[in-house]
């Protein structure tokens, strides 16, 4: 935990985590860049508290915040991962070409 904050309870950490899930999840126009410096703030972690939990470096996690990098998708399910989020992709059936199957389409039929 960043030093600059007051040490809190386990409950009150539980909340704080669910607390920022719920954050990340309602604002999904937020960048990855964005998320991933609220994930750190919301969570009052050090960037290299958010690296070692993640498994990253903390240049990388540096790097996304300031920009400097987009990151990649392993690196980014890393950081999520802190959270039990994952970023993932999802077809938009609106924009799925005719005659495609859809995500919940069954293959083997």
């Amino acid at each position: 935990m960043d030093r600059r904050y007051k040490p809190i309870s386990l409950s009150q950490q539980m909340q704080l985590r669910q607390q920022v899930i719920d954050e990340l999840l309602a604002h999904p126009e937020w960048s990855l860049q964005e998320s991933v410096c609220h994930l750190k703030k919301g969570l009052r972690l050090t960037t290299a508290d958010l690296a070692k939990l993640a498994g990253v470096s903390h240049r990388t996690v540096q790097d996304i915040e300031l920009g400097r990098s987009p990151g990649t998708i392993r690196t980014l399910n890393r950081i999520l991962g802190v959270l039990g989020l994952r970023l993932s992709v999802a077809l938009d059936n609106e924009r799925r070409p005719q005659g495609q199957p859809s995500a919940g389409d069954r293959l083997d039929e």
